[in-house]
């Protein structure tokens, strides 16, 4: 489903795809594959098959089988789909990695007795993999329930109404079987303070993408416009999970209080600095379209707060025609050429930075050394 976002008084829109995953564009998928590959050797097995269970369960199977009738049509639950099966850079499963190898870079701690009685494989306490599944099933839900299409936009182009309707349906239900299964699993972990950090993070997700549809049909606000604000709501919908899910796997294990505000640190950095290589990556291609220009990208950001609303509203009305259509190459060439870009990456480092300070003040080993190298990759520009 396309994302929509309007700047006031100028009927400005620019229109681009979902991304499918915080993790799924890679800087170098080379380097990157090398990476995640020598992570996955560290925790004991490919995470890129941590929830084919749950996915190839006798009801997944049946949703997969009518999910069929989309062929031929753009509904986004297809792209969905085929990206779980072939997806080749085991973007779907960072978060999962991440919390394993977090895991097993904290050591043991002092655990609650029946998290004591579990025997460690590679490090890692089963109810930590548990967790890791969880993850990704919170994760993957919430992917399959943000394809639902708004029909309102429907064009015909699109795909039969009907057919666009069905597919809504089957997002919404096989959206919700995922979710009600991680739900299941979390309750199964047992831990009060768990199940607590997973709910708050899975209510974030909800706030931070009302916040994204809201703003993609109403007016941007210039008093909202700000890099605090913009982080906090690129926190909500796209590092909370990660950050918490770290932060549990620290409580899960009987790790002290500083233990897990460094996991949440580590876990929140790490998403927001490959958001901002996310939001960098056309600006550094010479093949990227104009057309899909994304307003509330970092760079578009920074360079707004340098020109100032007004000379922003300027630039976009110097790049208009008669018809009041804008020439998206020249807006872009304005942000490229601006002081934005570098701006959102100095602000990229940052987070990658404050990343590596986190991590570093764990044990050295084999597992810190992959969260290193993993933020590295995700924030190379």
């Amino acid at each position: 489903m396309a994302v929509w976002s309007r700047l006031p008084s100028v009927g400005l829109v620019s229109r681009a795809p979902r991304s499918l995953s915080v993790f799924s564009s890679t800087p170098s998928p080379p380097a990157w594959t090398r990476v995640v590959s020598d992570a996955e050797k560290i925790v004991g097995y490919p995470t890129s098959f941590m929830s084919l269970r749950c996915l190839l369960s006798d009801e997944l199977s049946n949703v997969a089988m009518h999910v069929r009738k989309l062929a031929g049509t753009k509904h986004p639950l297809l792209n969905t789909a085929r990206g779980f099966v072939y997806d080749s850079k085991h973007s779907l499963q960072l978060r999962g990695l991440v919390v394993l190898l977090i895991s097993k870079a904290a050591g043991p701690g002092s655990p609650a007795t029946d998290t004591l009685l579990q025997d460690m494989v590679s490090g890692i306490y089963p109810s930590q993999r548990s967790l890791a599944e969880i993850t990704e099933l919170i994760h993957t839900a919430f992917l399959v329930h943000r394809g639902i299409v708004n029909l309102k936009e429907w064009t015909c182009s699109d795909g039969p109404l009907k057919d666009m309707q069905f597919g809504n349906k089957m997002a919404v239900l096989s959206g919700d079987f995922l979710l009600a299964n991680a739900c299941t699993g979390l309750a199964q972990l047992n831990n009060t303070k768990v199940v607590e950090l997973i709910s708050s993070a899975i209510g974030d997700l909800v706030q931070g993408v009302y916040h994204e549809n809201h703003e993609s049909t109403a007016e941007v606000k210039e008093e909202n416009l700000s890099v605090a604000s913009w982080e906090d709501q690129m926190f909500l919908s796209h590092g909370a999970l990660l950050a918490k899910s770290c932060q549990a796997a620290m409580v899960l294990a009987g790790h002290d209080t500083q233990a897990q505000g460094l996991a949440y640190q580590y876990g929140k950095h790490l998403a927001l600095g490959h958001k901002l290589n996310s939001d960098l990556q056309p600006f550094m291609r010479s093949t990227a379209e104009p057309a899909l220009l994304h307003l509330d990208s970092a760079p578009v950001l920074f360079h707004r707060l340098t020109v100032g609303s007004q000379g922003w509203l300027q630039q976009v009305q110097q790049t208009q025609s008669t018809t009041k259509r804008t020439d998206y190459s020249k807006l872009w060439d304005l942000v490229k050429t601006g002081t934005g870009v570098q701006q959102a990456a100095d602000l990229c480092s940052y987070h990658g930075s404050k990343a590596m300070e986190a991590i570093s003040c764990f044990p050295a080993s084999e597992a810190r050394s992959a969260l290193e190298n993993l933020v590295g990759a995700v924030t190379k520009i």
